[in-house]
């Protein structure tokens, strides 16, 4: 009877200091320093108003007014940081060849026609700007704006030739970068800690095995930013007649296990961003943000403004 009664009291006692500091993580976790908030992110500048990653599309995305341009990093064979989201040139250029195995003198301009990957059957046509463009390129065109950089390969001298440029444009306050592998994000912290990490995937999956244990409040976190998928987006990006009924079940159990208020919220506490891509119409915007998301990575910078006007939601202080 008396194990029984220490029992209950010390799960009872556990249950409850968890709940507060939950709600409070701030009597135990002192709250990182935000050096920018984002509301408005724009998903490779833009995917589906220019072709993504240009410097036509960062431009674009800067006028309309976002807070913030993500974009993916790639090497070169002459060792130039070029902004493209694939290794291959095949789908962008339409070139059999990678970008590592080859100059940046000798890279092809993009393809005049390209889909929107996270839009079903959607593309988006460029204009005159078809350039594949240097990292470099984007820092100097845009001073003041973060930047969401993704090191799309296990490269260290990708990851060193980054940081040695967000050093040289003094853009550590303005930068965030990493990838879903937990490798790259370990490298990338350990080559400049100063420049924040977003969570990899593995450490999201930890995030919500702490989160559903109770544990989370207790834990010290590194990163500064969670930046996850909407799951039920799929039926976005895929043909809905044509998922499986595990599918389904998979995507549910994904988007109710994820898109957690209570966990958003414990994390902007504790002055950890949360960012949820990619989302291009008016219904997820609005459930992004009703569940507590710090801001919104699209495709559609103009579609996103309008929602955020319309609504009367302001931008970041």
């Amino acid at each position: 009877m008396c194990a029984a009664v220490y029992v209950l009291s010390t799960v009872t006692g556990y249950v409850l200091t968890s709940a507060l500091l939950l709600k409070c993580p701030n009597l135990l976790h002192r709250k990182k320093q935000e050096t920018f908030c984002s509301r408005h992110i724009s998903h490779r500048g833009g995917a589906g108003e220019n072709l993504e990653n240009t410097m036509a599309a960062f431009k674009h995305a800067v006028d309309v007014g976002t807070d913030m341009l993500e974009l993916d990093c790639h090497l070169t064979k002459d060792e130039e940081v070029v902004v493209s989201h694939d290794a291959s040139l095949q789908r962008a250029s339409g070139i059999n060849a990678h970008i590592s195995n080859m100059c940046y003198t000798e890279l092809p301009p993009y393809l005049r026609k390209l889909g929107v990957t996270f839009r079903r059957e959607c593309f988006c046509e460029g204009g005159e700007d078809k350039r594949i463009p240097l990292l470099r390129d984007v820092f100097d065109a845009f001073p003041n704006t973060p930047v969401n950089i993704d090191i799309k390969v296990n490269n260290d001298m990708l990851i060193k030739k980054v940081s040695e440029l967000v050093v040289k444009y003094d853009r550590e306050h303005l930068t965030v970068w990493g990838n879903a592998s937990n490798k790259i994000v370990k490298k990338c912290y350990k080559e400049n800690p100063r420049i924040p990490v977003m969570f990899s995937l593995p450490r999201v999956l930890q995030l919500l095995g702490l989160f559903y244990t109770g544990l989370l409040p207790f834990v010290p976190l590194k990163e500064q930013f969670l930046e996850i998928p909407m799951p039920s987006i799929i039926t976005k990006v895929k043909d809905p007649n044509r998922l499986t009924r595990s599918q389904r079940i998979i995507t549910w159990l994904a988007d109710t296990l994820l898109m957690r208020k209570a966990l958003f919220e414990h994390l902007t506490a504790r002055g950890i961003q949360v960012y949820i891509w990619v989302l291009n119409d008016e219904e997820d915007f609005q459930r992004a943000f009703d569940l507590g998301a710090t801001g919104v990575m699209t495709d559609f910078p103009s579609r996103l403004k309008d929602f955020l006007d319309r609504n009367g939601i302001p931008k970041p202080l």
